[in-house]
């Protein structure tokens, strides 16, 4: 027998995450645990009328858990609920109305195997809007679908090889102030720590 996915469900409505949990428990793909186990899920599905503030709150809340892969279960889906789902790191995103026992327990099978799922048409306006937020915001200001310049990448692959600001600011023919810069300006607007959480980042990005 294969094995059976450790699901944790959880959401605004009560009444409704117990109609979920119920679905889920008579899937052979699935078993449901419950909030004292809520660390030992393998995925968590997250059942909420929108991706909003408090739908993000309570995401957040279950990635502290340990459990990073979650299929969110929405009641509506508008553009502003599709790019969160990318933010917020989300592996599924399924309609209420479409998310039948048998949907529900792929979504949940593709994301304990690290994949993600989104109904085609969700995934195109998706690419739509990524493309426009490409074309009209990052290309202008030079700055590639990885979310970092090449100056930063450059500037990052030094980093990742040990060099200090003099180092980087010789190979690369700027001065000191500038390397600094640009490391602050790109950990500023990723929200990232420090150089060594930019150049971990970089590297989950597969840009180093």
């Amino acid at each position: 027998m294969s094995h059976r996915q450790q699901v944790h469900v959880c959401g605004s409505d009560p009444i409704t995450v117990a109609g979920v949990a119920s679905q889920m428990r008579g899937r052979p793909e699935t078993t449901v645990v419950d909030e004292a186990f809520a660390d030992e899920a393998d995925v968590v599905v997250v059942v909420v009328e929108s991706l909003d503030d408090d739908a993000a709150r309570t995401i957040r809340a279950q990635r502290r858990t340990g459990c990073d892969k979650v299929v969110a279960v929405c009641t509506s889906i508008d553009d502003g609920a599709l790019m969160r789902s990318v933010e917020l790191g989300v592996s599924a995103l399924l309609r209420r109305s479409e998310a039948t026992p048998e949907r529900l327990s792929a979504a949940v099978v593709a994301a304990a195997e690290g994949n993600g799922s989104m109904a085609p048409d969700l995934l195109g306006r998706l690419l739509e809007q990524m493309s426009r937020l490409q074309n009209g915001v990052l290309a202008p200001r030079g700055i590639g679908p990885s979310g970092f310049t090449g100056r930063e990448v450059d500037i990052l692959r030094l980093l990742a090889e040990g060099c200090d600001t003099a180092d980087i600011a010789s190979e690369l023919a700027y001065s000191e102030r500038t390397i600094k810069n640009v490391i602050h300006d790109l950990t500023s607007r990723l929200h990232l720590r420090n150089r060594s959480h930019a150049v971990a980042y970089a590297m989950r990005a597969g840009v180093i």
